[in-house]
């Protein structure tokens, strides 16, 4: 071991200590004279890296303070590891994970140091996980679409199903995610099914909102034809009246049965070409969720009372907010466009 010492300072095993109260006050007097920090550190007692720390420290305002952290950087990129690995943990387990690798912190060290890395905890989106040739697809029909305006979308109707639960609070697990990876594959959740549920076709255009159809069982060809018939129709009359429409529909099996596509051409309805597994594209999908939102506060009782609280609720949807929806399609294509055919955060 090494040992220099001075009047004034000391070095240890090549390492220069804290500067004492005099040292700063000659390292900062000479400074201020012009003289060079060879020269300075020669007055000073101490290492010219010493001299060139503590002047570029007072240049920027910045002072030693508080207790050092009881991690290093090595435990930090652990943790962040940990965390990108299991993201759908809560924090005890992982800092029961980051403990077990050898790092001595507290809960709440944990914790901190995660919202030090930017992570938040949130509630994760719901999105349908897409192949390269669904991408792909996607992608060429944005780049076919993109020249439409807000007027052009404004003749379509889009329809689909939703399913409306009773258990509204249950919203599953939260997921740990920094900014923008709302979308990465890793902190995305699968749908789950809830008992006490009804199913529920709709339709909307800028104009507006057609009549609700509550499905009684399993959607087949025969049973949608029958929703096309007595709901569908009167929904376009409601809608664009006399003029012309084009109709939307996703790629359900039932939807996209021969007999449905030939009962469409018997009545000269034209359909609109979508691509698979694209609920973001759909703004009748956000006007589900109002609607579900519109309806957190409520606690029916069964499955009577939750039809009749969705009823009164989509009753209450203006043609101003479908207005809007239809206005972002525009905004949607281009977003499937940057994303190259992936999922957006419609």
């Amino acid at each position: 071991m090494v040992f220099q010492s001075s009047s004034i300072g000391y070095t240890i095993m090549g390492k220069t200590a804290d500067l004492t109260v005099v040292q700063k006050t000659t390292i900062d007097t000479l400074h201020k004279e012009g003289k060079t920090q060879k020269v300075i550190a020669k007055e000073a007692g101490c290492s010219q890296s010493s001299v060139s720390k503590h002047i570029n420290r007072e240049a920027k305002g910045r002072k030693r303070c508080g207790r050092k952290k009881c991690t290093s950087k090595r435990d930090n990129r652990t943790l962040e590891r940990i965390v990108k690995q299991n993201p759908f943990k809560n924090v005890g387990e992982i800092h029961k994970e980051w403990t077990a690798a050898g790092v001595s912190a507290s809960r709440t060290t944990t914790h901190r140091r995660m919202k030090d890395m930017g992570f938040c905890c949130r509630i994760p989106c719901v999105k349908p996980l897409l192949n390269h040739r669904q991408r792909q697809k996607r992608l060429a029909w944005a780049k076919e679409k993109q020249d439409w305006t807000a007027g052009e979308w404004s003749k379509v109707m889009f329809s689909d199903e939703s399913k409306f639960c009773i258990s509204f609070g249950n919203q599953g697990p939260r997921v740990w995610r920094k900014r923008r990876e709302a979308l990465h594959p890793r902190c995305l959740k699968s749908s789950v099914k809830f008992p006490q549920s009804v199913m529920v076709w709709g339709a909307m255009s800028s104009a507006g909102v057609g009549p609700l159809c509550f499905l009684r069982s399993r959607v087949n060809a025969a049973t949608y034809q029958e929703v096309l018939e007595h709901f569908m129709l009167p929904a376009a009359d409601q809608l664009f009246g006399d003029a012309d429409f084009i109709f939307q529909q996703d790629l359900a099996p039932a939807h996209s049965a021969k007999a449905t596509s030939t009962w469409l051409k018997d009545h000269g309805i034209p359909v609109l070409n979508w691509p698979a597994n694209s609920p973001d594209l759909n703004p009748i999908e956000n006007l589900w969720g109002i609607v579900k939102k519109k309806m957190q506060y409520t606690r029916p009782n069964n499955s009577e009372e939750l039809k009749a609280t969705i009823r009164a609720t989509w009753a209450i949807i203006t043609p101003e907010q479908c207005h809007r929806l239809i206005d972002s399609m525009p905004r949607r294509i281009a977003a499937v466009i940057q994303a190259k055919g992936g999922p957006t955060k419609y």
